[in-house]
């Protein structure tokens, strides 16, 4: 489904964008990365990897890539997968379509600004950092729309990871982030989890090999829109993940 008018374009910035049942949502994050991005002096695309939405998310993703998709630069690419497969092959899926030296990973339920991207393009530049991420636990950062039960959750969930396996990133189960394309791939072929666990394991995976991570302070704000994916499966998944790479580092 991508459009052919802008093939010649070689953006810098890939961002992948996995979707399900995004549909109100998805107007409003293309929006603003159109936006910010474009005033930041960013190339850029979004490749949109959607789980077989049953909301028409994709038809929605069409007739935005009408809109932000110009002569010269296919900006929003859609490559579909036929059902809900999970977050890890959502990312090994969008690569194999991504262009960009660089590969932004964010959600498409509102709660990342892309205001926060050129940030952290400007913090990966300092010092050719391999990965940059978004956090909510260091000063300037935070939440909002949380209650206090989630909001000791994520907390605790955090403080027992770094405890743990010592990885010194404050922010371990968010998943606002900038790689390298090479260190994304790399580290994509180490990590075994597929769902909610993934973005723990990419971050020690990279300690392990010895990438260089930054953190950029960023506000998560809670999805407006449709239905939170987080649930007792996926805080049991991130305990076992938890206590298996524990192990691991030990």
């Amino acid at each position: 489904m991508s459009n052919k008018k802008g093939s010649g374009f070689k953006p810098k910035y890939s961002i992948i964008l996995p979707t399900y049942n995004e549909s109100e949502n998805l107007p409003y994050m293309l929006w603003l990365i159109n936006k910010h991005l474009n005033k930041a002096g960013i190339e850029w695309e979004v490749i949109v990897v959607d789980d077989a939405s049953p909301d028409g998310t994709q038809k929605v993703c069409t007739d935005l890539m009408e809109i932000f998709n110009t002569n010269d630069k296919d900006h929003i690419v859609l490559k579909p997968r036929p059902g809900k497969l999970g977050l890890g092959t959502a990312y090994l899926h969008g690569i194999k379509f991504a262009r960009g030296s660089f590969i932004i990973l964010m959600d498409a339920d509102m709660s990342h600004h892309p205001k926060f991207i050129a940030q952290m393009i400007k913090k990966q530049k300092e010092k050719d950092y391999d990965v940059v991420t978004g956090t909510r636990y260091v000063q300037g950062g935070g939440v909002w729309g949380w209650d206090l039960r989630r909001k000791i959750t994520s907390r605790v969930a955090n403080y027992l990871a770094d405890f743990l396996l010592g990885l010194q990133v404050s922010d371990l189960t968010g998943s606002f982030r900038l790689y390298k394309r090479e260190v994304f791939e790399e580290l994509i072929k180490l990590t075994e989890s597929k769902g909610y666990v993934f973005q723990m394991e990419m971050i020690f995976r990279s300690r392990q090999i010895g990438n260089s991570i930054a953190e950029v302070p960023i506000t998560f704000v809670d999805r407006q829109y449709g239905v939170s994916k987080m649930g007792m499966k996926e805080i049991t998944q991130y305990l076992s993940g938890l206590v298996s790479f524990f192990f691991q580092a030990n």
